[in-house]
This record gives C-alpha cells, structure tokens and sequence, in this order.
C-alpha cells in the first residue's frame, strides 16, 4: 500500500528523501494515484492524468546515480492544460482542442524534466486562461476544497486545488492578470508571479509577448522557492528569459533577510475591496509591526491600470486568438470572443497610449521601491464566490464594466513588470481562505521569498493544507 501519510509532507522533505533514497519517484506516483481517486472526484482539479508516461520517465531517471537527478531529483508535478506535454492530451479548456495531442513538449516542460520533475497529470484550467474563475466545457468546473459548492479562482484553478488536496506536492501555473495569485489566495496555498522572463517557455503569436509568464506553485515559501530554483533559467528559443542567478531562491527564503520599511495599501488606490479581505490582510500587514519592520500605508501611482491592461490584453488576444475566432467562433465562450473583438477594434493610437501608461506606471513603481522594500495588498478583493458565478459582477457596491475589472488588483501588478505572490493570511468568518499578495520591485524574487518566508513564519498558517474537500458550509 501506498503510504498516504506522505501527502502531508513538504516538497523540500520528498526531495531529500528522494536524493537519500528514503522513496522512489515510482513510491510518491503510486501515493498521488491513490490520493486523486479518493478526493479528485469532489474537486476536479487534474483531469488529465499520464502515470504510465510518468513511471515510465522515473524509470528511466531511476537508472542515474542518486545526486545527479537534477533539483527535484524524481518529484511529480501537474502542468496546467495550457502548455503542450508530448503525448499528452492537451486541451486548453476548449472543444476546439479536445482531442489535441502535441508531439513536443513545451521548454517549460522540458527543463522541468531534466531538472528530475516526472508529469503525471494535467490540472484544469478555464477555456484559454480566460476569465478568474476555473471552468471549461470540456472538463466542467474545478470546486474550492474548502467549500465545494464555491470557487477556486483560475486560471490555474486546478494546480491549486491539487496542492490543497494533497494530490501535488508541487504544481506548474501560469499567470498575465492574477491567474496563480488568485487560486492562490481562494485555496489557502503560495502561488508566484515571476519577473518577466525568470522561467522560459516556448514563445507563441509572438516573441516578445510579457503579461503572461510561468511560474511555482506549492503549499509553503520554502517549497515555492525549491520550484522557481527548478524552472528558472535561460534558454536560447526564449529570448526574453533570463540566466540562472549564482545565489539559488530557497537560500533566499532561509535567509533569514528582514525587510526594514514596507507599504500595504487595501486597493492599490484603484479597486474596491471587501472590507472582510480588506480587514484580514490589512491585520496580517501589520503583524511584521511587531517585529519592528515600519508598516506604512502607501502605493504607487497606478491610476492607468485599467485602462492600459484592459487594451493590452485585447491587443494580446486579438494577437493569439484572431484566427480562431474567424474559423472557430462557435466553439469559444462569450468572454473568449469580447476579449478578441476588442483587440481587434483598436488602432495604433490606442496601444501607443496604453504602451505608453505602462512605461509611466513602471517608472513610478521603481521610485516607490527606492523607498519600501516590499508592497502589500489583497490578492484578491473578494472571498471565494460561487462556483456558478462566471466571474465577480460588483464589490461593496461597485458594479463593473467587465468579466476582467474586477482582478485590478493583481493586474496592476503584473502591468509594472514586478514578482508578486500569495500568501495565505487568514480566513474569513465563514471560513473561507484569504490571500495577501505580496510585491517586490522588478526580478526582486530573492528580496520577496525572503519576507514571505518571514510572515509565513510569524502568521503560523504553514501547515493548513492539505484538506480533504469540504462541503457546502
């Protein structure tokens, strides 16, 4: 049998278990197989699975001497439905795709493989990444374990419900408006939007594309940094990616490094919040306070982020997704269509603004972190909502204007090129988990791991996942 008591273990412990030989990656895959037919079923998170693929890659990293298995040394992990794993149903969340099986892998994937990551699944993901909440018509919606009958965020909604049910230790996302940081706060896990370019991926529509990047999932800091340390790296068919650093992320997250000044802000000065998040985040903001950090209320000058993430998306899908909708239309959702209508309504005059903003909020964030050394905010403004809700209609009394608005939080973030993360902070009354989004300045990671780690410690909220899923409260 299986043993089961190893779903509740860190990351960090399966690899060094796994380079002393405590287990084998064919022990930790026959452990996931078991835990995914007990809770899967309620949740949805991985619906695509490949153990035959998977043992067949440990077997063969079996035969290399313990020590030279790469960072992750035999670990499974989940890759969200949006990247191409060779041999592997590949789907994007969309009919069009149902039965897609690339014959290459995504370099994503492949640098995970030969850093001795073993993939055994697919975690679910909206149609294209599109729209903050995890559904699709190909696989159905992927429930929040800490209340079923609610949502768990997206895109990569699934990677986190895998992480908070016990059936990854480590899992791939992806994120342009909040699409890691918002799984991430609605399940109770850590999840990290990189610096452009830290983590390579295979280029698609176009070389230089930004907004979106790759990046780690997990349940704790320390085990977050163990993924970026295996994803991170350059690689000559992404030209925008970046070297690997000498100094590796986990060391950065066991520092012990202290940051001296940092800012919270409640909505960046742009968002309506849910003053239950706004209340739980600001109280969790605080506590580094008591430390002796000086917590101050403050944030940048982010008044353009609507408007300029608004265009730059559309321009964005308009970009990646315009021959689809002339040969596909009637198999892409509403929200897919709006979003590719609307990049392909602008003119040079718009994106030159919306470029333009961007480079005007980027110039005044780097000035704001001359002087904090981290910026923190919700990850999200709401608690986890229906899982019937496409996506949130209004906050405290703001309707919005679209299915994107409502993730200004995140998006604004991602719009001034910085690393940000969740962090789990705290729940709500009714139980439910809330994120604290955490900021550095740009390819500041080491400096943010390192302040994560710190109130990860102090909030003492470590070791809440993983659950078995809950039912309606």
């Amino acid at each position: 049998m299986a043993d089961q008591s190893l779903i509740r273990e860190t990351a960090c412990t399966i690899v060094d278990k796994l380079n002393k030989g405590e287990v084998t990656p064919l022990d930790l895959l026959d452990v996931l197989e078991q835990r995914i037919a007990e809770v899967d079923g309620k949740v949805n998170a991985l619906p695509t699975l490949c153990f035959d693929r998977a043992r067949k890659h440990a077997a063969e990293l079996m035969k290399k001497p313990k020590g030279q298995r790469g960072l992750l040394a035999g670990m499974p992990i989940p890759i969200k439905d949006l990247t191409n794993v060779a041999g592997v149903l590949t789907t994007q969340g969309s009919p069009i795709y149902k039965d897609t099986v690339p014959a290459k892998s995504d370099i994503l994937v492949e640098h995970l493989e030969a850093e001795g990551g073993i993939v055994y699944a697919k975690s679910n993901t909206p149609e294209f990444g599109a729209g903050a909440n995890t559904f699709n018509e190909v696989f159905g919606p992927t429930r929040n374990p800490w209340d079923t009958s609610r949502s768990a965020a997206g895109s990569s909604g699934g990677a986190a419900v895998a992480l908070a049910t016990g059936t990854a230790w480590l899992a791939h996302g992806s994120d342009m408006g909040g699409s890691l940081r918002n799984p991430a706060s609605f399940c109770g896990i850590v999840g990290l939007r990189p610096s452009i370019g830290r983590v390579a991926h295979t280029p698609a529509a176009a070389i230089d594309r930004n907004l979106g990047v790759q990046g780690p999932m997990a349940r704790n800091v320390e085990d977050l940094a163990l993924l970026l340390d295996a994803m991170s790296g350059e690689h000559p068919a992404d030209p925008l990616s970046l070297p690997k650093l000498p100094t590796s992320f986990l060391s950065a997250a066991r520092s012990g490094g202290k940051p001296k000044r940092v800012a919270y802000s409640r909505d960046l000065g742009i968002t309506p919040v849910d003053p239950e998040v706004a209340a739980i985040t600001k109280k969790a903001a605080q506590r580094l306070a008591d430390t002796g950090v000086i917590v101050e209320e403050a944030h940048p000058d982010l008044r353009e982020a609507h408007e300029c993430f608004h265009v730059l998306r559309a321009f964005d899908f308009a970009l990646s997704k315009a021959a689809l909708l002339r040969e596909k239309r009637d198999q892409l959702k509403p929200e897919v269509i709006w979003n590719i209508e609307e990049g392909l309504k602008l003119t040079v005059e718009k994106l030159e603004r919306a470029e333009a903003q961007r480079v005007a909020m980027t110039a005044r964030t780097l000035e704001f972190f001359e002087k904090y050394d981290l910026l923190l905010a919700p990850a999200t403004i709401v608690a986890p909502f229906p899982v019937e809700n496409r996506y949130v209609a209004e906050c405290d009394g703001k309707k919005f204007d679209n299915y994107v608005e409502w993730l200004g939080i995140v998006y604004a973030i991602t719009l001034v090129c910085c690393p940000a993360l969740s962090l789990p902070c705290g729940f709500t009354a009714s139980g439910l988990p809330v994120g604290l989004q955490m900021v550095a300045a740009p390819r500041g990671e080491a400096q943010l791991l390192a302040g994560a780690r710190m109130l990860e410690d102090i909030l003492g909220l470590r070791s809440s996942t993983p659950i078995d899923p809950q039912p309606p409260k």
